[in-house]
């Protein structure tokens, strides 16, 4: 596994990097936030870990530029900031998970499994096409299709989390069972999370002119095509 580390603490990237050294992760660490962000952008990393303030350029912005040049490799930021706002603002600019300092080693390394878990492999899948009345997906590029138009910049539990839902129609999940099922037993985040990943699915296809992800008030949320469906 090869992961970027941009955190200005030198403190924190030598825990960082010690602990990756014990797991056999290839980690390279960055001090500065320009920096930071061209080496995100130059090669392919299956994680990127950044923290919220760094010089030259915070740790949101590089998240931002990323995600609106279609990079979508995963994204852990880093923050001493614990308020709910600033957690959320983290996950809207396409942030896949959160992590507050100080924190364990160990928690990161959950945090890293499950954001990459589902991360596109190469291999082939027999039957890698799903079609619904408007959408489909190509499992193999994981690419999602609104009404014949590419949804852009799907980030990868953007992407997980629709293709879970067009698996399984009209069937009411909460935000616990969506946390187990599409981020996994061992994430260590709350079901805010999950909340903000609807709102930004929702924006993003919202060119089809018909709500899909429905709120079940109470209950969680359901994927339903149907107009009757309530919203």
């Amino acid at each position: 596994m090869k992961i970027l580390v941009i955190e200005d603490n030198e403190s924190v990237s030598q825990m960082i990097g010690l602990f990756f050294e014990k797991e056999g992760i290839d980690g390279e660490f960055v001090l500065d936030g320009k920096v930071g962000l061209e080496r995100a952008q130059q090669d392919s990393w299956d994680c990127l870990i950044i923290d919220w303030m760094l010089p030259s350029m915070d740790g949101v912005t590089i998240c931002r530029t990323l995600r609106k040049a279609g990079n979508d490799v995963p994204i852990i930021m880093l923050t001493a900031k614990d308020g709910e706002s600033d957690q959320v603002l983290g996950l809207e600019m396409g942030a896949d998970d959160y992590v507050t300092k100080p924190f364990s080693p160990l928690a990161l390394m959950a945090r890293i499994k499950a954001v990459t878990r589902r991360r596109p492999t190469k291999e082939k899948e027999t039957n890698p096409m799903l079609e619904t009345v408007h959408f489909r997906v190509d499992e193999n590029a994981r690419e999602v299709f609104a009404d014949g138009v590419a949804i852009e910049n799907l980030t990868p539990k953007e992407y997980d989390l629709l293709v879970f839902f067009i698996q399984h129609p009209k069937q009411v999940f909460s935000r616990d069972q969506l946390l187990d099922r599409v981020w996994g037993f061992d994430f260590y985040g709350d079901d805010r999370t999950v909340d903000v990943h609807i709102k930004r699915l929702r924006t993003k296809i919202s060119g089809i002119g018909t709500a899909v992800l429905h709120t079940v008030w109470g209950v969680g949320y359901k994927f339903d095509e149907s107009e009757e469906a309530s919203s």
